[in-house]
């Protein structure tokens, strides 16, 4: 059986990546700070508590999973803050920049060799802010664009592997990303993704013949739609 490690694998896209992986019949490793064995029942789930914002949890997490024999890793854990920039606070900024950014590159560091002898595939969740620009999000783009071109960079770099890797970049997703924030996605179906269409193009990267690959994923709502909460 082939395993993936998916971070973020507590809630939202993250925890529906893991369901769907596990309906193909892969055993997933779920890296959150949150996620147990109570987040998904499966006999092929297993979870790692760390807390990816960290570096020294980061690194020990890295170890760790060198010791397993990875196939598929998905870099899927991040959170944003949309303030001017002048508002935010330091720890936001290191933060967000350490959990969107340096831990996918520190996790594709240490199973990377594992990934290539596998033929395996690398997917990174940025978002639809990773080619675009928006106010109030320079931190957040920075480092969601900054991943995309780690994996711009990275499929260039590996292409005499069999190695696959794939850029997902989800418009806004109805999940828990937005408990904090001051807004959230539009009610309207047509105008939100749900982390299960983000599954779906997990799924079809997957089961692509192995010669094609999609390097970079776009997922955009139909319509455009935000909702403000009330304050």
């Amino acid at each position: 059986m082939q395993t993936a490690v998916v971070t973020g694998a507590s809630s939202g896209i993250g925890k529906e990546i893991s369901l769907r992986l596990l309906s193909l019949g892969f055993g997933v490793i779920g890296v959150s700070r949150t996620v147990d064995n109570d987040t998904i029942s499966h006999a092929n789930f297993n979870f790692f508590k760390a807390d990816l914002s960290d570096e020294t949890s980061t690194l020990l997490a890295c170890e760790k999973l060198k010791n397993e024999d990875i196939s598929i890793l998905i870099n899927c854990a991040g959170f944003g803050k949309f303030e001017p920039h002048e508002e935010l606070n330091p720890h936001a900024i290191t933060d967000m920049t350490f959990l969107n950014l340096t831990a996918p590159m520190l996790l594709t560091n240490a199973l990377l060799r594992d990934l290539k002898k596998n033929d395996g595939y690398l997917i990174n969740i940025t978002s639809i802010e990773a080619i675009k620009a928006s106010k109030f999000a320079g931190v957040y783009s920075a480092t969601k664009s900054g991943l995309k071109a780690f994996s711009d960079s990275l499929f260039e770099e590996t292409r005499k592997s069999n190695l696959s890797i794939t850029t997902i970049n989800p418009d806004m997703t109805e999940s828990s990303f937005y408990d904090e924030l001051r807004f959230e996605t539009s009610q309207k179906e047509n105008e939100k993704l749900l982390s299960y269409d983000i599954a779906n193009a997990v799924e079809h990267i997957l089961k692509m013949r192995k010669g094609a690959v999609v390097s970079d994923y776009t997922i955009r709502s139909l319509n455009f739609g935000i909702s403000k909460k009330k304050l």
